[in-house]
């Protein structure tokens, strides 16, 4: 399959129609937007704009989201429309993060991952005090707080159990490499996330394994594609691993809003 039908489908079920937990899912003329369920930000997955409407839509969603006290994310593609639409969402605001890329891999019952034998130090990530470590060797690796992530992992697992799994490395019983994925319900998608690694832990594999895992995981439920949001520091290792770059995103955080949220 090319890159551009894998990116068609990618684009259908995970920006289009996707219905991610804990969301709830409104589609507009304008914008496919997802409000938490949980009072935390929402997002924009997929817009359909153009030059001549673009600020009065980013406007509108602007609007729309403080009236129900959330911020959001408005995530931008490479291939979206404008062109321009970085520059737009700038212009009204929005904080513009650090450019990723859109790394995915095809798995079938003959590739290589399927076959590796997983490091006897790798375990799976069931509890909340797990989870708890999870976030605590991210906050470290990444230096910022992950309260909130804590709360969604911990939520996630306890209603939905086989929507989310978790892996750790350990070394002497300590947590030094961890990473987890979420089977995206209703598509052929398996999305990685995490990938923190202690640094005195790196140039040991562990990412890699961890990714492996995570893949035998995904493919055993019926999974066909395994995706991750690539920074700059983890794009070689995935190519390295077989994953293809498709495009490049950028999450784009709305401004902060002037009334408080509601209770």
């Amino acid at each position: 399959m090319s890159k551009d039908e894998i990116l068609n489908i990618f684009h259908k079920q995970l920006r289009v129609d996707i219905e991610p937990q804990g969301y709830k899912r409104e589609k507009t003329e304008y914008v496919v937007r997802h409000v938490s369920n949980y009072n935390e930000d929402g997002f924009i997955s997929s817009s359909n704009i153009n030059e001549v409407n673009a600020h009065e839509v980013i406007r509108s969603e602007l609007k729309y989201f403080n009236e129900i006290g959330q911020g959001f994310e408005w995530k931008v593609y490479s291939y979206d429309q404008p062109t321009n639409l970085l520059k737009i969402l700038e212009a009204e605001g929005f904080e513009v993060e650090d450019r990723e890329a859109l790394m995915v891999m095809e798995i079938n019952e003959d590739h290589p991952f399927l076959n590796f034998d997983l490091p006897a130090n790798l375990r799976e990530i069931t509890s909340m005090q797990e989870i708890r470590e999870l976030i605590q060797l991210a906050e470290m690796v990444f230096g910022e707080p992950l309260s909130e992530l804590e709360k969604r992992l911990c939520r996630d697992k306890l209603q939905n159990p086989l929507s989310i799994f978790l892996y750790g490395i350990y070394e002497n019983e300590e947590l030094v490499s961890a990473g987890w994925m979420y089977l995206e319900n209703g598509t052929s998608f398996a999305s990685f996330w995490g990938g923190a690694t202690k640094q005195e832990a790196r140039g040991k594999g562990y990412y890699s394994s961890l990714l492996k895992v995570r893949a035998q995981k995904a493919f055993e439920h019926g999974y066909r594609f395994m995706t991750v949001d690539a920074l700059p520091t983890s794009q070689p290792i995935l190519e390295k691993n077989g994953f293809e770059c498709l495009a490049y995103s950028y999450g784009c955080q709305s401004p902060k809003q002037s009334i408080p949220k509601y209770k």
